[in-house]
């Protein structure tokens, strides 16, 4: 099976919206959005910001032949840290490396645009893969309060783009 790892183009806003509401349907409490109010939106933020190839909001796809089959967002704050969400890859592509590879490639775009910024992203402390998976790529946690930790039940983890090195 040969996956490639690319931005999203314009024209592919649709194929990222079905995608999306997939992972919320799927794995709702893997995501802070709720699938029944994301039908009511009649389009994502991110949509538009894949048409018009916004430089601080991007999107990258794993597409297996020409089906997109995994979703990884980037987003740049105000407060110039990078953020990944929207993490998802469809369940029958899930376990072939295709997560790992997929971040790497936002970390390395993420990179390539803002070169030496820290990406940030959660993790639902239910989801023991991900976890795992953010890890082994070199993010580390975010001490935080562990009353918040508990309250909000996430995990934030951190990666500095100068001490990532692709393995």
């Amino acid at each position: 099976m040969n996956i490639d790892y690319r931005l999203l183009m314009s024209h592919e806003s649709r194929k990222y919206r079905i995608i999306r509401l997939e992972s919320l349907k799927k794995f709702p409490e893997s995501f802070g959005a709720n699938y029944q109010e994301a039908l009511k939106i009649e389009k994502f933020r991110l949509e538009s910001d894949i048409e018009d190839q916004n430089h601080d909001r991007f999107v990258l796809g794993a597409f297996a032949d020409e089906e997109l089959v995994g979703i990884c967002a980037f987003v740049m704050d105000e407060n110039g840290k990078g953020n990944i969400y929207q993490m998802y890859i469809r369940e029958n592509f899930q376990g072939k490396n295709i997560g790992f590879r997929l971040i790497q490639a936002v970390i390395e775009e993420g990179k390539k645009r803002f070169n030496g910024i820290d990406i940030f992203l959660e993790v639902t402390d239910k989801n023991e893969k991900a976890y795992h998976l953010y890890r082994k790529i070199g993010f580390k946690e975010v001490n935080g309060p562990v009353e918040q930790k508990e309250m909000i039940g996430n995990t934030q983890l951190s990666l500095h783009t100068n001490d990532y090195s692709n393995q």
